[in-house]
């Protein structure tokens, strides 16, 4: 057992790899990944899958109750900055949701999005030609049209029914 709490831990890597993309100028592999599973986790009453299952990271609790999640996040260093994707999406693996934690410079998160499967499946089909489409690629301002907030570092939680992206 460790002498540091996991709420500890993730502080310090968050603060690490801020400063070692800071001073090398590149991000620091895997770390991003650790720290939205967190992230996600705490923020939205989930549960890590430990060990880890194919398809999904966690599983819901509480208003997503037996969701099965697969979490992404992305650290967006410059917002003007067009093009940022969304990692590999597992379409060849049972789940029911996709959570997309957007992270600052400081790997601290600023919004997090859920989208459907089925919301998912529907853009993703658009793309039938595209590679992206066989490798489950996304853009981030996909994502976030498809789907909702779910999280702000502003307001919390968002309710369902007070906020929409949809016109």
């Amino acid at each position: 057992m460790s002498v540091y709490s996991i709420d500890k831990l993730i502080a310090e890597a968050r603060r690490l790899a801020a400063e070692y993309r800071r001073t090398t100028g590149k991000p620091l592999a895997g770390v991003s990944s650790e720290i939205c599973l967190h992230d996600a986790a705490r923020l939205l009453d989930l549960e890590i899958c430990n060990p880890p299952v194919g398809g999904y990271d966690a599983i819901g609790r509480g208003p997503r109750e037996g969701k099965r999640i697969q979490i992404k996040g992305r650290a967006i260093y410059n917002e003007a900055r067009p093009g940022q994707r969304v990692g590999q999406l597992k379409l060849d693996q049972e789940w029911d949701s996709v959570v997309l934690v957007l992270m600052d410079a400081e790997l601290e998160p600023f919004e997090i999005y859920e989208a459907e499967r089925a919301d998912i499946e529907a853009c993703l089909a658009e793309l039938d030609k595209s590679r992206r489409r066989n490798r489950g690629a996304m853009s981030v301002a996909r994502f976030r049209n498809i789907g909702r907030l779910v999280w702000t570092r502003e307001e919390g939680v968002v309710e369902e029914e007070v906020w929409c992206n949809q016109p």
